[in-house]
This record gives C-alpha cells, sequence and structure tokens, in this order.
C-alpha cells in the first residue's frame, strides 16, 4: 500500500488565510478621507512652525527666516515619510532618498531657466528694464530664500503628493491634473492683487508644469525644484513681486513697465501672457513625456471593489 502524508483536517485553504481590512481601516483609506486627514495635518504642521519661527523667535529677517523656511521644509519630508508609512501604508516612492538630488538638480535648474526665459521675453518686448545691480547682502536673500523652501515643499506635498495623487485614485490622471489645477488657481485669488486672469494663469501655467512634472517622474522632486527656483529667481534675482506679495529688495534693480496683460502688474509676471505661454509650453512638453511613459493611470480604486 503507498504510503501518503496526513492533512489536518481543520487547515484553512489558502485564499481564506488573507484577512480583509477592517471597516475603520477602509474608511482610512478612501481617498476622499485620506485628503481631509493629510490636508489637515499639513496646515496644522505649517501654521504652528511658523508662527513660533515667526512670532516667538522673530524670525521674520535674516538668517533666521532662511533658517525656519528650512527647517519646515525638513517638516514637510518628515510628514511625508510617516504620512506613507502610518497612513497610506506603502512603501515611500514620491520623496525616497535614491536618486533624489539629480531629480531636484533638474527641477532647480527648470525653475531658474524658464523663468529667466519669461523674463528676457518680457525684457524685449520693453516690459522689463534692469536699472543696476545691488550688493547681495543688502538684499532679502534670507527671506526670499525661505519663502522658496517654504512653497517648494509644502505647496508641492499638499497639492501634489497629495490631492494629485488621491484624485488620481479616484478619477484618473486627466481628472486630477484638471482638478488640482484648478485648486491651485483658486488657492491664489485671495493674494494680494490678485485677479481671476492671474488666477487663472496659475492654474494654467503652474498647474500643467507641476502637475506634468509629477507624472513625469512619479516623484515630488522634480516638482519641488521647480517650484522653489521659480519663486527664488522671480523674487531674489529679478526682484519681481511672487504671487503678489510686495516686490522683494532683490539682487537686480529692476522696473516693469507697460500694460498688465505683458508685465503681470502688482500681481508679478506669473500673471503676463507671457509666462502663461510660455510655462503652459513647458509644461505640455513634459506632459507629453509623461504620456510616452505610459505614465497616465485611470482610475483604479473602484475597481478594486473597496
Amino acid at each position: 500500500m503507498e504510503e501518503t502524508t496526513p492533512t489536518a483536517p481543520d487547515a484553512p485553504a489558502p485564499e481564506l488565510t488573507t484577512r480583509k481590512p477592517g471597516i475603520i481601516r477602509r474608511i482610512i483609506d478612501f481617498p476622499l478621507v485620506l485628503i481631509v486627514i493629510a490636508s489637515v495635518i499639513i496646515i496644522t504642521i505649517v501654521t504652528g512652525l511658523s508662527v513660533v519661527f515667526t512670532q516667538v523667535l522673530g524670525w521674520v529677517t535674516g538668517p533666521g527666516s532662511l533658517l525656519g523656511g528650512f527647517l519646515i521644509a525638513v517638516a514637510m519630508v518628515l510628514f511625508w515619510k510617516g504620512y506613507k508609512r502610518w497612513l497610506e501604508r506603502e512603501p515611500d516612492r514620491e520623496m525616497a532618498f535614491a536618486g533624489a538630488a539629480k531629480e531636484l538638480g533638474a527641477g532647480l535648474a527648470c525653475g531658474f531657466l524658464l523663468f529667466s526665459v519669461m523674463t528676457g521675453i518680457v525684457a524685449l518686448l520693453g516690459g522689463f528694464e534692469v536699472l543696476g545691480v545691488r550688493n547681495p547682502v543688502d538684499t532679502a536673500i534670507w527671506y526670499v530664500g525661505g519663502l522658496a523652501f517654504i512653497s517648494g515643499t509644502f505647496e508641492e506635498v499638499l497639492f501634489r503628493g497629495v490631492l494629485f495623487r488621491q484624485i488620481e485614485r479616484l478619477g484618473g490622471s486627466w481628472t486630477a491634473l484638471l482638478v488640482t489645477s484648478v485648486i491651485f488657481g483658486a488657492a491664489h485669488i485671495q493674494n494680494p492683487d490678485a485677479s481671476w486672469f492671474a488666477a487663472i494663469a496659475i492654474m494654467v501655467e503652474a498647474g500643467i508644469l507641476l502637475g506634468a512634472a509629477y507624472m513625469l517622474t512619479r516623484r515630488l522632486w522634480l516638482a519641488i525644484g521647480i517650484h522653489a527656483a521659480w519663486n527664488f529667481t522671480q523674487g531674489w534675482l529679478y526682484s519681481i513681486p511672487v504671487s503678489g506679495g510686495d516686490a522683494p529688495i532683490g539682487l537686480l534693480i529692476t522696473r516693469r513697465v507697460g500694460p498688465d496683460w505683458l508685465t503681470g502688474g502688482d500681481f508679478g509676471l506669473e500673471a503676463s501672457v507671457v509666462a502663461m505661454v510660455c510655462a503652459t509650453c513647458a509644461g505640455l512638453t513634459l506632459l507629453t513625456l509623461a504620456i510616452r511613459r505610459e505614465e497616465l493611470r485611470g482610475a483604479w480604486y473602484w475597481r478594486k471593489g473597496q
């Protein structure tokens, strides 16, 4: 008689050993819930640290303002690491350090070159003049640098890291690009000297550009670099208002002349037709590259049956 190995009668079938997530976990995993939770945490962190650095420690100008911006950027990176581990329960790909320097450097170069090209075109059209050069010591380099740290990390983690990714889970890449672009533009409508045209310009030029930068790499470093360099180049190098703020004391002594459609008016060059055309073309180029890499994604949350 052939000898056989007995099988335990109570051994569960392999497919029954996988336990479904509980109701609380499934609620947390729903994209809109993750958006609310992450947004509240992000805004609380940035607001709290800003109050501490400016109101308590007095880091409003000088090296302290740069240090405060840098520490807020670090806090955003640490938040993302914790968010991915404990809320999404997935490995951190979006802000992994491997390859970060290369992508961040590419973004910084892209942001600087793009804004310089736009400024050069406006100058050729007679809307921008350089009157002189300041001593770097006498400029607002610390303050503008701190703002660049904050805007590059805080806004990209919130808009691309959280909003874009979760909306993409629900409605796919095109929906995510459209919705986040609209929200990004609307978020600037309350800025000083903002107009509906300025908000639309931000929505089209920056929404597409930064969304496409994320889609191309599926990481945040490229978008962070573009965003930070754009703001720093605009404010410190060319002394142009950044999204409606006061014109910083930058390296170049400049003057904007001509109609608002050309110069962007008091909101800054971001509200210029030139900026809208140039930045949108750059964004569409990145978007085309992302499509060629087959980075367009459809909605997958519903297909999972969750």
